[in-house]
């Protein structure tokens, strides 16, 4: 029997990864396209499901793959993407994963309110009636998906910095650290790693002429560091940080969330969060920001985190 060659185990040394992207319409899935073609995937968006054998049919791909699909794709059914996905999930050559990009209704009109963009499934009725049908119609996909990712709460460059936690490679990893503010009153984040709490800082809020900043306006930042315990706090953060991160790099942590609290999630611990923020970014570390509430707020007032409308997630 004749020895297989080198060119023939090759194909099968190396898994290639095929990441399928979908969600409902207005979830941000071209931002998590637009993230992973970052990263080197080869990115195809709107491909008929059809065509895929014929893609990947023969030696893989050299490049990791993207593929972007969704209701307004031709030939389109939630059965036929999981059939798609499971098929490939069972080739030795390939890593196979469903990304899911979940999002509530609401959060989704108030997307499509902004934008006055008309909803692939109800192009000419109130786009609450196509984001149900298309919510009903992406339920199986959602339940059978490897990687879930809610956008509710997320903007463009929280988004990206999720993708890139998940989906970088083993050579790119490095630790990515999330530092985020929130309201006690509307409870704890879900999956900080450390929780700081901000309520014994003087509150800004008893300031008329503060009430209505928030923590990223240079007179609350100055505000709550003349409080005398706002240094002795910062420090003991700062050693902290200084002592953990490291540690958690060298031990292959891809990310680490941070979130500091106040009472209302609008002065303190976005004050807080901001210098922390950039304490960290200015020592060498990757850094993105949150501040929960203050986005949530903005939000519900028709602005995106950034300044802008987020129609485009």
């Amino acid at each position: 029997m004749t020895e297989p060659s080198e060119s023939d185990l090759q194909p099968w040394r190396v898994r290639q990864r095929v990441v399928f992207v979908t969600g409902p319409s207005g979830s941000g899935r071209s931002t998590a396209i637009n993230a992973l073609e970052d990263l080197g995937f080869e990115a195809i968006d709107n491909l008929p499901l059809g065509l895929v054998p014929r893609l990947l049919s023969g030696t893989p791909p050299d490049r990791p793959l993207a593929l972007g699909t969704d209701a307004r794709t031709r030939d389109f059914s939630a059965d036929r993407l999981i059939l798609e996905y499971e098929t490939l999930v069972e080739r030795p050559d390939l890593e196979a994963d469903l990304l899911f990009l979940d999002c509530d209704a609401h959060t989704l009109q108030r997307r499509y309110s902004e934008t006055r963009r008309r909803h692939p499934l109800a192009p000419a009725d109130d786009p609450a009636n196509g984001i149900a049908r298309e919510l009903e119609l992406l339920a199986r996909l959602r339940g059978r998906a490897s990687v879930l990712v809610d956008t509710s709460a997320l903007g463009p460059h929280d988004l990206k910095a999720e993708i890139t936690r998940l989906f970088a490679g083993e050579g790119e990893t490095r630790l990515t650290i999330t530092v985020m503010s929130f309201s006690y009153r509307r409870g704890l984040p879900t999956g900080a790693d450390f929780v700081f709490d901000c309520r014994f800082l003087r509150n800004p809020h008893w300031e008329p002429t503060l009430r209505a900043l928030d923590g990223r306006d240079d007179a609350v930042r100055d505000y709550v560091a003349r409080d005398p315990n706002h240094g002795p706090f910062r420090a003991a953060i700062d050693g902290l940080m200084d002592l953990i991160l490291p540690a958690f790099r060298d031990g292959d942590r891809s990310h680490l969330t941070v979130a500091l609290g106040c009472t209302g999630g609008k002065h303190r611990s976005v004050a807080v969060a901001e210098t922390l923020a950039m304490r960290l970014a200015e020592a060498g570390w990757h850094v993105s920001k949150r501040h929960r509430d203050v986005e949530q707020r903005r939000t519900m007032d028709g602005i995106g985190p950034d300044g802008g409308s987020l129609g485009g997630v």
